[in-house]
C-alpha cells in the first residue's frame, strides 16, 4: 500500500481513494494540484496498483490498511475521504464499520453494484477481459482511444494515461478488485453521527443509481451534474470547476 501526503500542511486532511484498475496519479491527475492547493491529502494506491510486487488482495483486506494507517498517523480522524468509482466502496466501508471516522464521505457517481458470488464472478469474467483487451494490439488499441475521446469528451493525452493505466497492473490485481467489490456489501440507511454523506450524482448514468444512493445512506447530500460516470475527471472544466466548488463546499458543512 502506498500512502502519499502532500498539499497544505494547515488545511483540512482529505484522503483520495482511486477508482478501478487505476492509481491515483492517474484518476486524480487533472485535479490534483487544485484539491493540493486547498487541502492537506492522503493519496492511496492498493496493493497491485502502487507499483509493488503484491497482488491485490481483496477489498476488505484493504480497507483495513487504510484504517490502520488514519490510526496510526492521523489519530483515527480525517477531515474527509472522496472516493472515485470503486473507490467510494473504500468510503462507504469506512463509515459503514467505524473504526475510524470521517466528518464528510464524498461519493464520486458510484454504481455500488452488490452481487452474490455466481453472478459476480460471471460479471468478472466478462468485464475484465474488457478492460486489458485493447493491449494486443495498436488497432484495438486506436478504437478503444476513440471510444473514450467521444464518450467522455477525453483529450488525447488524458486517453492515453488512462489507457496506460489499465494497461499496467497485473490482470490477476484488476480481477480481485472488480471481484471482491461485487461482494462486499453495504448496509441499508447507514447513518452514522456527525459524519455527512455527499454524493456527486453523474445524471447520464440514470436514476437507478438515485436510488441505491438513497437506500444505502440516509438522507444523503446529492448534487446532480450533466455528466457521464466520473467525467469530472477527465479534464473538462465545465464538468471539473462545479465539481471542485461542489467538494469545497461539502467540506465546510457542519457535521
Amino acid at each position: 500500500m502506498q500512502f502519499d501526503e502532500m498539499g497544505r500542511k494547515d488545511g483540512k486532511t482529505l484522503m483520495l481513494l482511486p477508482g478501478t484498475a487505476c492509481d491515483y496519479q492517474t484518476n486524480f491527475g487533472t485535479v490534483l494540484d487544485r484539491l493540493a492547493a486547498r487541502y492537506h491529502l492522503i493519496c492511496v494506491n492498493y496493493d497491485g496498483f502502487d507499483g509493488s510486487d503484491l497482488v491485490f488482495p481483496d477489498i476488505l483486506t484493504v480497507v483495513e490498511k487504510i484504517e490502520q494507517y488514519v490510526i496510526r498517523n492521523h489519530g483515527g480522524r480525517l477531515d474527509g475521504a472522496i472516493g472515485s468509482s470503486l473507490g467510494s466502496t473504500f468510503v462507504g466501508q469506512l463509515i459503514q464499520r467505524q473504526n475510524i471516522h470521517l466528518d464528510h464521505g464524498i461519493f464520486g457517481s458510484p454504481d455500488l453494484d452488490q452481487s452474490r458470488k455466481c453472478s459476480a464472478w460471471l460479471q468478472s469474467k466478462l468485464v475484465v477481459p474488457l478492460l486489458t483487451s485493447f493491449t494486443g494490439s495498436e488497432k484495438k488499441r486506436e478504437k478503444t482511444k476513440a471510444k473514450l475521446k467521444n464518450f467522455f469528451e477525453m483529450s488525447d493525452e488524458t486517453a492515453d494515461r488512462f489507457m496506460g493505466c489499465f494497461s499496467k497492473f497485473k490482470p490477476e490485481s484488476i480481477k480481485n478488485e472488480y471481484y471482491t467489490d461485487l461482494l462486499t456489501w453495504l448496509e441499508d440507511d447507514i447513518h452514522v453521527e456527525h459524519t455527512r454523506v455527499h454524493f456527486i450524482y453523474a445524471s447520464k448514468m440514470g436514476d437507478k443509481y438515485l436510488k441505491r444512493y438513497r437506500k444505502y445512506f440516509r438522507d444523503p447530500e446529492i448534487r446532480e451534474f450533466d455528466m457521464q460516470h466520473e467525467q469530472w475527471l477527465f479534464g473538462g472544466e465545465q464538468y471539473t470547476g462545479p465539481v471542485l466548488k461542489a467538494v469545497d463546499e461539502f467540506m465546510e458543512m457542519p457535521v
